[in-house]
């Protein structure tokens, strides 16, 4: 029994938790200690806080400076978002923020979220093995203490689950730690920051603390990129490898001699890297630029509103087209689709949408309601599994600008006005048009012919790599935006298309590149003779009387001599 506890003081028998009513006694040198911790979270965490270390076992939390810094600013910051790499100590800094604002501060409920619950209890337990070697006159009485839950006397909580949308929802937190963000899948990350962010960030003092190793283009990196650009307000915090002490350039050579240097840039230097073997060359998809929605409407994401002569009379109305992914209700897929503005070139994503949980039967009016919207927009629905999408919009809607297409005589599908025999209502994907659709969209982005808004759409094309001879997301990713694109990129190859648009996207390519030849070349010189020339107006043309013995009038007078 701990000589501090008397017989029956100790928390189910353990001799290093005090239970819940226990009366402490505290000296003046223990009053003012207990003072200086709840003002200091630094000084507390170097004084009182243990942590385990492989070599040396149960020690003091000597913390770097870097460290320091990331407490303090967990203190004095609501939102916060700290890219970093592997073993800098992050999660133990967590904990020490964690465990001297459940101390010092009452009804402090805090939420320890990871992409397993298994590793979010084991952020828990190094929050209780601090609490337990804590001196007793620093602890509160326990109430509850088990492997996924704290509650202390003074009525601060703590939590430990996998992040999800349903994690924490109902509950009222103060502090929300997500820990290796970058690494829960994205559908679960989107749906936990649609469902339960705007529960934990309507109060006013509710802190989220996100901390994670980069793992690819995700919604961890857009969080950091809009930290970075002042689009949201978290404040951003980077730790380099070289900041903990021991590390230098020969341990960095002998990492990667033990691993590799791709491993050792994503881990270590921090980089956002997405997958290899990417349809979109690693080089463009770091060049390539999101943005956020001007406007939502029931996941309706507009990115440019369409632009029609009634709006803006010195301009004429854009065309659109909508290419559309229908589920198969496979992996948690989503019905998505694209509005690409097809007016000019470079082409431009100006809307998209995706849903996992859109019906069948709902899915045509969103459809609808959107070709509508972008003036009358074209509208091409792949059909492999569902053909119910597309024979909604033509049968129920009437919709007259559904592009069909023509499949007879054992051709290659074509897109078609629809005005022949072997017509069918959309696009079948087969692994030819899938191979010609990623041919061509690897040409459109990588030939700035085709402009990315969508940050979905820009994620899923880090993630949509190279297998068995095609293309496709890798496991545990998604590609229903991409597919958007891949299924447009089919169609801007086919002549129907290049008619509707009165542009052939490869003859635009030559001529640019004509033009900046001729731009090369010197302009041809401007003689002037020396004489002087007399103007008349005939017709409203403007003509130049030639005098019989100019050289100009000679030299025509040559020129029909010959003939």
């Amino acid at each position: 029994m701990n000589p501090d506890l008397k017989f029956g003081e100790a928390y189910r028998d353990n001799p290093l938790l005090k239970k819940s009513g226990v009366q402490v006694e505290y000296t003046q040198e223990q009053i003012d200690e207990y003072v200086k911790c709840s003002e200091d979270p630094i000084y507390f965490a170097k004084k009182y806080i243990k942590i385990v270390n492989v070599d040396e076992g149960l020690i003091n939390f000597n913390m770097w400076p870097f460290q320091e810094e990331m407490l303090h600013l967990f203190v004095n910051n609501r939102f916060v978002i700290t890219k970093c790499p592997r073993q800098v100590g992050k999660t133990t800094t967590t904990v020490a923020y964690m465990l001297w604002a459940t101390i010092f501060t009452d009804t402090q409920n805090c939420a320890v979220l990871a992409n397993k619950g298994s590793l979010a209890r084991d952020i828990l337990s190094k929050y209780q093995l601090a609490y337990e070697n804590l001196p007793m006159w620093l602890q509160q009485g326990v109430v509850t203490w088990n492997k996924g839950n704290v509650e202390l006397e003074n009525g601060s909580k703590i939590i430990a689950a996998s992040t999800s949308s349903s994690a924490i929802r109902g509950g009222s937190f103060n502090i929300v730690f997500l820990d290796e963000f970058a690494f829960v899948p994205n559908n679960i990350a989107e749906e936990f920051f649609n469902s339960v962010y705007p529960v934990i960030s309507s109060g006013k003092k509710t802190k989220i603390i996100i901390v994670s190793t980069p793992n690819g283009m995700n919604l961890f990196y857009k969080l950091w990129m809009d930290s970075i650009n002042k689009k949201n307000n978290y404040t951003n915090f980077e730790i380099h490898w070289s900041m903990v002490p021991g590390r230098d350039e020969k341990w960095k050579e002998e990492t990667i001699r033990n691993t590799s240097e791709r491993q050792f840039k994503q881990e270590f230097e921090t980089e956002f890297l997405g997958s290899s073997n990417t349809l979109i060359s690693g080089y463009k998809l770091q060049q390539l630029v999101f943005n956020d929605p001007i406007a939502n409407h029931d996941l309706l994401k507009i990115y440019e509103h369409p632009i029609k002569v009634g709006i803006d009379e010195s301009k004429i109305d854009h065309l659109y087209c909508i290419c559309v992914d229908v589920s198969e209700g496979k992996n948690l897929d989503s019905s998505a689709f694209s509005v690409i503005d097809i007016s000019q070139t470079p082409y431009k994503q100006v809307a998209t949408y995706k849903s996992s949980s859109i019906t069948p039967m709902l899915f045509p009016t969103v459809i609808y309601n959107t070709a509508r919207y972008y003036n009358d927009a074209y509208v091409l629905v792949e059909i492999n599994n569902n053909p119910q999408v597309a024979d909604s919009l033509h049968v129920d809607f009437e919709y007259e600008n559904l592009w069909k297409i023509f499949t007879g005589n054992k051709k290659p599908q074509q897109l078609s006005a629809g005005f022949a025999r072997g017509i069918q209502m959309g696009l079948k994907m087969s692994p030819q048009v899938k191979a010609i659709g990623c041919s061509n969209l690897k040409t459109l982005i990588e030939g700035d012919k085709l402009v990315i808004n969508d940050f979905d759409t820009y994620s899923e094309l880090t993630t949509f790599v190279h297998q068995k001879n095609s293309f496709s997301a890798e496991d545990g990713a998604n590609d229903d935006m991409v597919m958007s694109l891949v299924i447009f990129s089919w169609v801007s190859t086919q002549q129907y298309f290049k008619e509707i648009v009165n542009h052939d996207i490869r003859k635009q390519i030559q001529l640019e590149n004509m033009n900046q030849i001729d731009d090369d070349v010197l302009p041809a010189p401007i003689i002037e003779d020396g004489l002087e020339h007399d103007f008349q107006i005939m017709d409203g043309d403007l003509w130049e009387v030639a005098d019989g013995n100019e050289i100009y009038s000679k030299f025509i007078r040559n020129r029909l001599e010959r003939l």
